[in-house]
């Protein structure tokens, strides 16, 4: 039922994703250079170009899901000014837990980057639609983020929409998805505003879920 539900979301996706892992180069952190690929893909640099590492709360599950989804050049390319939300690894962690089963609460990176990739091979186009569901056009800053009336409506690439509802206070945003029956990621205060060349991407709690996914 589930890869069903997941393959029902990827039927309009326009990008099928090739399954090779390789290891990008290590980001310059100089952000007038580093491109969005490069800034969610520098943890894999510190790791020494490693798929995965012990740290749940970078972006190695991340930048092995834009390989996978083919959408690396998207993310390099110059011109693209997009603001991305990323998850972390244990971002991740969550989503294959429930899709899946509660025993991946226990398992290390690599078995959830593995049963990702187990489940863009059942529905190809998976990676694709969720990450690009994670991007929308131009650059938000996050004290625009933080601003916005609440319920703001974000048009992703992917085509769905995020409805945007600030906690000033808490200097932090939920963003809430199409999936009515889990709960919703917040901004990672310690993870806003990451500047790179072509765009801005901003740190998030939970895997923005494109449709109900596990209904």
């Amino acid at each position: 039922m589930i890869r069903k539900t997941i393959a029902g979301l990827t039927a309009a996706a326009a990008i099928a994703g090739s399954l090779a892992l390789a290891a990008p180069a290590q980001a310059d952190d100089d952000p007038a250079t580093t491109t969005l690929f490069e800034a969610v893909a520098a943890s894999l640099g510190d790791n020494g170009g490693a798929a995965t590492d012990r740290n749940w709360y970078d972006f190695d599950i991340l930048a092995n899901g834009v390989l996978a989804a083919g959408l690396k050049g998207a993310l390099d390319d110059p011109k693209a000014n997009l603001t991305v939300f990323i998850p972390n690894d244990r971002a991740f962690q969550a989503l294959v837990a429930d899709l899946v089963g509660p025993k991946y609460w226990f398992a290390n990176e690599a078995a959830i980057l593995r049963e990702l990739v187990k489940l863009e091979t059942a529905a190809p186009g998976t990676l694709a639609t969720v990450i690009t569901y994670h991007a929308v056009k131009g650059q938000i800053p996050s004290q625009v983020a933080l601003n916005v009336p609440k319920g703001y409506e974000l048009t992703t690439l992917q085509g769905g929409v995020i409805k945007v509802y600030p906690l000033p206070r808490l200097g932090t945003a939920i963003l809430a998805d199409q999936d009515p029956n889990d709960a919703n990621p917040f901004l990672v205060r310690s993870k806003l505003d990451i500047q790179a060349s072509n765009g801005i991407a901003h740190g998030i709690s939970f895997v923005l879920r494109p449709g109900d996914l596990d209904g």
